[in-house]
């Protein structure tokens, strides 16, 4: 690899239920008089996929009582729960200021990975709250293939989102959408500088990708959703779905506090 460069869309309009992701991009980089080329990683925030999709819903007017109790336990707005666990299937872990779920396409994540921020309303007095998308890898394929029918060109894509990390502070960019390259590449019987043989490594380069893009595209008002990483030396492997980076998840969730263990 010689150079890696990675730069925003920086002229994007705010996206709306139905918009075409790729009509966007395609349309941003030709004002840029910029063009797609072979090789390049196109990565989305999954902000702007789920409000294309319309995965944006108001807060549960009633949150049911399983919801109520939640939030006394982890000291958090009831109506904000219910939706966190309307869109799960198992709570994972939970403390006072913390709710780590199952959400439903696979995740585990805080809060079901829904989002309050970068949004946009209807009505100013109606909070709304960004779903993850349904299936965030056929939502990747999508956009590829859209793009590809555009361009000529087949990049690869992915969509990536914050995500927090067991024992370490601060959220980081992870993938959890991914079309047209392996998300892990399996440096097994590689070497290092020594002729050591590595017979464990895997890198998964899907989540390093989609954390160099999140840094490009910042977390408040920048206004960056798409950047373009380009001179990536992909490994040569077959494609693989981002829902392989979950395969070492287990099915059972962790024991979690007394309060809501038995819920």
């Amino acid at each position: 690899m010689s150079q890696m460069t990675l730069f925003p869309l920086t002229n994007l309009p705010l996206v709306a239920p139905d918009d075409n992701i790729a009509n966007l991009i395609v349309d941003s980089l030709e004002t840029m008089q910029q063009q797609l080329q072979e090789g390049d990683i196109v990565v989305i925030a999954q902000k702007i996929v789920s409000k294309a999709e319309g995965r944006v819903i108001p807060l549960p007017e009633n949150p049911d009582e399983r919801a109520r109790k939640v939030a006394v336990a982890t000291d958090k707005e009831p109506r904000f729960v219910a939706a966190v666990l309307q869109d799960s299937t198992s709570i994972v872990h939970g403390r006072r200021g913390m709710l780590v779920v199952r959400q439903k396409s696979g995740w585990t994540c805080s809060n079901a990975g829904i989002d309050r921020s970068n949004v946009g309303v209807q009505n100013p007095e109606e909070c709304q709250l960004a779903l993850l998308p349904e299936d965030a890898d056929a939502s990747a394929r999508k956009i590829r293939d859209d793009l590809l029918e555009l361009t000529g060109v087949a990049a690869a894509v992915l969509i990536n989102d914050s995500f927090g990390r067991p024992w370490r502070l601060g959220t980081v960019g992870v993938c959890i959408g991914c079309a047209g390259l392996a998300p892990i590449w399996d440096q097994r019987g590689r070497s290092d500088l020594f002729g050591y043989q590595f017979d464990t490594s895997e890198e998964c380069i899907a989540d390093e990708l989609s954390a160099a893009a999140t840094l490009v595209m910042g977390q408040g008002a920048e206004g960056n959703p798409v950047v373009i990483v380009r001179g990536y030396e992909l490994p040569n492997q077959p494609p693989q779905p981002a829902t392989t980076i979950q395969r070492g998840q287990s099915s059972a969730p962790s024991l979690v506090n007394v309060e809501i263990e038995d819920i």
